[in-house]
C-alpha cells in the first residue's frame, strides 16, 4: 500500500465531514519580512509596535493577510491539491489578532458539493477556521473550489449551502484595545478619515507590480501552499504554473495603501471570485470602489467596505455588457477594513 498522498478528489468529500489539517506553524518575525519582501506592504498598524501601541494594541500584529495565506496553505493537501481553480469565498472574519510567537493550525468542515455538468469534476465548499496555541479562532471563512474526479463513478447527491453575501457590521470583531483616537495620520502616510470617502467613489491606486515567477514560488513555498497548478507546470495544458490567487490578493491589498493607507486591519470577507487566471509576466493594477461606511463601537475606529479589483486593465472597469468579467479583470474581492474616524 502507498504511504504517499495523491489528495482529494471529488468523490473523497460528503457533507459533515471535518478535516484536521497538517502541519501546525509558529509564526516568527521572520514571516512579516518575507511578506513586506513579497508584497510592497507598507500600513503603519503592521508596520510598526510604537504605532501600534499608540493605537492601544501592545505591539503590531501581523498582517492580517499572513494570518489568511498560512491558515489557507494547511488547507491545501486536503481540500485543493487537485482543484481545477479557488472559485470563491464569503463569511470571513478575522476573529483575533495574530502576534509573533502563535502556533496555528487549521480544521475544514465539508458544508457543500455539486457535481459539475462534465461529469469530470465538482465544486466542494468549506468552512475553514484556524486556531492559535490556546484554542482561539483568529479567522474563519468559507470558500468553494472545483476539483477533478477520480473517475466516472456516482456523484453524491447536490448540497449547496446557503452564505450571507455581506458580514453584519454588527459582527465585526474589533481587537481588544483598539483605540485610533491619537492616531498619527502623518507616520500612517495619508491624511483621510472614514468621513473622507463616500459610497460609490472609486480609487485608482496608480500603481503597478509586474508578477515574477520567483517571487510567486516563494510565496507558495511560504504558506506551504503544495496546490500542483502552483508548483508543476506540467499539470496545465498550456504549460503554465497558475499563480496562486492570495498572491494576487496580498498584491492588490499591497498597491490599495496608494489611497488607502487608512483602511489598516481587514477584519471581514464578504465574498471574493478570481476571476480570471494570473500567470508571471503579468502586471497587475488596482482599483477600489467603496460600498458602505458605517462607525463600530470602539473608539475613534469605523468600517470601511470596499471593492478591491485586481486588474492588467484600467480603473473602474470590471464586467461587460454580458455581466461577465472582463479579461483582463484577475480579482474582485468584496471585504471590511477598520479605518480612523
Amino acid at each position: 500500500m502507498s504511504k504517499t498522498n495523491p489528495g482529494r478528489f471529488f468523490e473523497d468529500y460528503a457533507v459533515g465531514d471535518v478535516i484536521t489539517h497538517a502541519v501546525p506553524r509558529t509564526i516568527s518575525g521572520g514571516e512579516r519580512a518575507l511578506y513586506h519582501a513579497l508584497y510592497p506592504a507598507r500600513h503603519a498598524l503592521y508596520s510598526s509596535d510604537a504605532f501600534a501601541q499608540d493605537c492601544g494594541l501592545t505591539a503590531a500584529p501581523m498582517d492580517d493577510l499572513i494570518a489568511f495565506h498560512t491558515v489557507f496553505g494547511k488547507t491545501v493537501p486536503d481540500v485543493s491539491l487537485n482543484a481545477v481553480a479557488n472559485l470563491g469565498y464569503a463569511e470571513g472574519r478575522w476573529l483575533a489578532p495574530v502576534w509573533e510567537g502563535d502556533t496555528l493550525t487549521a480544521t475544514s468542515e465539508v458544508i457543500g458539493v455539486k457535481q459539475n455538468s462534465n461529469g469530470k469534476s465538482g465544486v466542494v465548499w468549506v468552512r475553514t477556521e484556524g486556531r492559535n496555541q490556546d484554542g482561539v479562532v483568529v479567522l474563519s471563512y468559507v470558500r468553494w473550489v472545483m476539483v477533478r474526479k477520480r473517475g466516472d463513478g456516482p456523484a453524491p447527491e447536490s448540497v449547496i449551502p446557503e452564505l450571507a453575501k455581506v458580514v453584519d457590521p454588527a459582527d465585526l470583531v474589533v481587537p481588544v484595545g483598539l483605540d485610533f483616537t491619537r492616531y498619527d495620520f502623518a507616520l500612517a502616510g495619508e491624511p483621510h478619515r472614514l468621513g473622507d470617502y463616500k459610497v460609490g467613489e472609486v480609487i485608482d491606486h496608480v500603481d503597478g507590480v509586474t508578477i515574477e515567477e520567483a517571487e510567486h514560488m516563494m510565496a507558495t513555498r511560504l504558506w506551504q501552499n503544495t496546490a500542483k497548478v502552483h508548483f508543476d507546470a506540467t499539470f496545465r495544458p498550456d504549460g503554465q504554473r497558475l499563480m496562486y490567487g492570495g498572491h494576487v490578493i496580498s498584491l492588490a491589498r499591497a498597491l490599495s495603501f496608494n489611497g488607502l493607507a487608512n483602511a489598516q486591519m481587514i477584519v471581514a470577507l464578504n465574498g471574493g471570485a478570481h476571476a480570471n487566471p494570473c500567470f508571471a509576466g503579468d502586471t497587475v493594477r488596482a482599483w477600489s470602489e467603496v460600498l458602505d461606511v458605517v462607525d463600530i463601537d470602539a473608539p475613534g475606529v469605523g468600517a470601511l467596505r470596499l471593492r478591491l479589483v485586481a486588474t492588467k486593465g484600467e480603473a473602474g472597469k470590471l464586467k461587460g455588457e454580458d455581466g461577465k468579467y472582463l479579461p483582463e479583470v484577475l480579482l474582485d474581492l468584496d471585504y471590511w477594513a477598520l479605518m480612523p474616524t
